[in-house]
């Protein structure tokens, strides 16, 4: 190959010196006079003769330069091939190429995340898209599609308004669903959970999208939304212990998170939904059983679960907005309305997610939990601590967690034993400036779906 590029290089440079050479001895022949080459002549030949003897020099010249022109031009383009190909031929291997090889080099393509809006009848989707379209880096890396369900032709008017900005697909099936008696009240949920579940397939099976970030059209987003959940793609695809990526702290209020610690992520044993992330290998796993209602409670139940996690931040990237809805503003008056919204762009794609890892997190976490230093409730109340270090309260039963929770100002309901944002049974929250873990005892091992 060395010895191609320099015999390559020689032909290129003798053109150069060839064609220069005839250029200056058009110069010199042009600008001598008839006269002086008429001397040089044979005798008796006339001015006439010398100047067209002159000239049929010139052309003749002219004609060897420009057939050396276009042998430049030729080995140039020969260059151009054999630097195209310079990499494929260093590779090979007695005259072989390694195509793996190469391939291997090449780096991988941007993954797309979409963004799938569940929307319904509320014209203040708006807001929802609003945020998503302000904040998204890209839309050919983040396309966004709103799923409307409901036919609310007002909602669909706001929808259509975006444009090419998204996708509007629209859920045909709106009839009533047949459902037992007792449930007449849940028609509601009922048709989340349809919906959902055809929302889903069009997205993994339409669409073809291999995960997707689902939103529903009552959550504002914060500044690093997608910043977020980029960052964490590759560790929901490669970690069989995690099983979504969730934008939501339940207990994210203002007050209940450490306002220094924008960046902290944490595993969490509860399904908190409110803006997440599920690959298309769980929607495979999860579509032939999917719920004909309340189909949230039915994730959070270990059947679903397995034992795996989710990534959720400590302090939210997803804000709720809407108090009207299915669940009649369950929790909002006390709890979703203090949610504190993420208001700091952290660049989650430069830092080191290691520490998510489950054997190096859970060590760590059993380290700092029960090595901090155990208080009781009232202790804690009447600000008797010192110090700004790690503190812990105990909780033995589902009586004295609700207890506790409910006095300590964090959520205490239970779904299949699990407490919101709960891991290995520990709810960590930030409380006067000071990091508490309400935590069962040592050696926690599983939990109890009766605590419910």
């Amino acid at each position: 190959m060395a010895m191609l590029c320099k015999r390559s290089s020689l032909i290129i440079c003798g053109a150069f010196i060839f064609v220069a050479w005839n250029v200056i001895l058009i110069f010199v022949l042009s600008g001598r006079p008839f006269s002086q080459l008429g001397s040089q002549a044979e005798p008796g030949r006339t001015d006439d003769r010398e100047g067209g003897q002159v000239e049929s020099i010139i052309n003749e010249v002219m004609r060897v330069a420009d057939a050396f022109e276009a042998e430049l031009k030729s080995q140039k383009k020969i260059l151009l091939q054999i630097k195209s190909h310079r990499s494929l031929w260093e590779d090979g291997k007695d005259g072989e190429i390694d195509v793996q090889q190469k391939s291997d080099a090449e780096p991988s393509p941007p993954v797309v995340i979409p963004i799938l809006v569940i929307a319904c009848n509320r014209v203040t989707v708006k807001r929802c898209l609003d945020k998503l379209i302000e904040h998204r880096p890209s839309a050919e890396l983040h396309p966004i599609i709103v799923s409307q369900d409901c036919g609310h032709e007002e909602t669909a008017n706001v929808i259509a308004s975006y444009g090419s900005k998204l996708t509007h697909i629209k859920q045909s099936d709106l009839s009533d669903i047949a459902i037992p008696p007792q449930h007449k009240k849940f028609q509601g949920y009922y048709k989340i959970s349809r919906h959902y579940r055809w929302a889903l397939n069009q997205v993994f099976n339409t669409f073809s999208y291999t995960s997707v970030v689902v939103v529903e059209d009552d959550l504002e987003v914060a500044p690093d939304f997608f910043e977020y959940f980029r960052a964490l793609h590759p560790l929901l695809k490669s970690d069989p212990t995690l099983w979504c990526v969730s934008a939501w702290n339940d207990n994210g209020r203002d007050g209940y998170v450490d306002p220094g610690k924008a960046s902290m992520l944490y595993r969490t044993d509860f399904f908190p939904g409110l803006g997440w992330m599920l690959t298309k290998d769980l929607w495979t796993e999860l579509e032939p059983k999917w719920p004909a209602s309340f189909w949230d409670d039915w994730m959070r139940h270990p059947d679903q679960r397995k034992d795996r996690s989710c990534i959720r931040p400590e302090i939210s990237r997803t804000l709720t907005f809407g108090r009207k809805g299915v669940s009649l503003g369950q929790f909002y008056d006390k709890y979703l309305r203090f949610i504190k919204l993420n208001a700091e762009f952290v660049p989650f794609t430069s830092l080191d997610l290691s520490y998510l890892d489950k054997k190096t997190y859970d060590e760590s976490f059993e380290k700092e939990v029960y090595g901090a230093q155990i208080v009781t409730m009232e202790e804690l109340q009447a600000s008797k601590l010192s110090g700004p270090g790690l503190f812990r309260v105990q909780y033995s039963s589902p009586g004295s967690f609700k207890t506790l929770a409910r006095n300590l100002g964090v959520m205490e309901d239970l779904k299949s034993g699990v407490p919101r944002a709960g891991y290995r049974g520990v709810v960590s929250f930030f409380s006067r400036g000071r990091r508490i873990y309400l935590a069962p005892p040592a050696g926690w091992s599983q939990y109890d779906p009766s605590w419910s």
